[in-house]
């Protein structure tokens, strides 16, 4: 008996003493810095900033391979304690949300024909691409609002994206995930967009949309230096957004949206706070 405990005694010494030199032999030494640089992310592990995770980017701009601020998510305010863990000046990130842009809901643009296929909006595009009529409007099934890790994304009643600006964290998971290019990332401080991705002439977009841009000029004729008209198609020059607003009441076919004035037809988004930095609500 007291040789098989000691045998069992002489086992378990030996284990504990071959364990404890592995884990000195093969420990991974771990920066502080990378340490303090995760703690000061929002842990949201979106990939916006290029890396499999928080911890791949907290590894990163330690390293120096990354900035303090490519955390779309984070911010300024991390951006800022990023900065000041590594010893360096600020860098400053303008913030952006993502819009849809895109009012074309199923009660206002035609469908080409009937989809009953998987409901993601990336199989409906492969097939004779996409059941909408608009080559660029917004499929309305809801691809992007599953990706979207924040849940600043609803899809209304009647099919369509909506973006909540004071919920985006500007991580652009939904940019990447919609086949139709129709969500745009756009500076925070412009509220007023050309709610329209069609590049088709306007004859033929009255055709299929009740909303869409049928690059009838009003826009630019109002605001000259805020809209400009490439392949039939309005856009704000964000540069002159503070321009823009004149323009929503002249715009024929009311492609013009104000967020100030609150979000498309059917989304139960709140009008937004103006200025508003990305991620301060959820």
């Amino acid at each position: 008996m007291l040789e098989a405990i000691m045998s069992l005694g002489g086992i378990g010494l030996s284990a504990a003493v071959a364990l404890g030199f592995a884990a000195k032999k093969f420990a991974v030494e771990i920066d502080p810095r990378e340490l303090a640089v995760l703690e000061v992310l929002p842990g949201a592990n979106c990939g916006a900033c290029g890396y499999p995770g928080c911890g791949g980017y907290a590894k990163a701009v330690v390293a120096g391979q990354a900035g303090p601020a490519d955390c779309p998510p984070g911010g300024a305010g991390a951006a800022e304690k990023i900065a000041n863990i590594l010893g360096i000046a600020p860098v400053s990130a303008d913030p952006q949300v993502a819009v849809v842009l895109c009012q074309g809901d199923n009660a206002k643009a035609q469908a080409k024909y009937r989809y009953l296929g998987l409901h993601d909006c990336n199989a409906a595009q492969k097939i004779a691409d996409g059941p909408k009529a608009c080559p660029g409007g917004c499929l309305g099934l809801g691809t992007c609002a599953r990706v979207c890790p924040f849940g600043a994304i609803e899809m209304t009643a009647e099919g369509l994206a909506v973006i909540s600006r004071e919920k985006c964290t500007g991580c652009r998971k939904c940019v990447a995930a919609c086949p139709r290019s129709v969500i745009r990332m756009t500076p925070l401080d412009a509220t007023v967009h050309v709610l329209c991705n069609s590049t088709d002439k306007g004859a033929l977009v009255r055709k299929y949309c009740q909303v869409g841009c049928i690059a009838c000029q009003i826009c630019k004729k109002t605001a000259p230096e805020a809209y400009v008209i490439e392949n039939f198609l309005a856009r704000v020059t964000y540069e002159h957004h503070q321009l823009a607003a004149p323009a929503v009441e002249k715009c024929p076919t009311k492609c013009i949206r104000d967020f100030v004035d609150g979000y498309p037809e059917g989304s139960s988004f709140a009008p937004p706070t103006c200025g508003v930095a990305p991620g301060a609500a959820a």
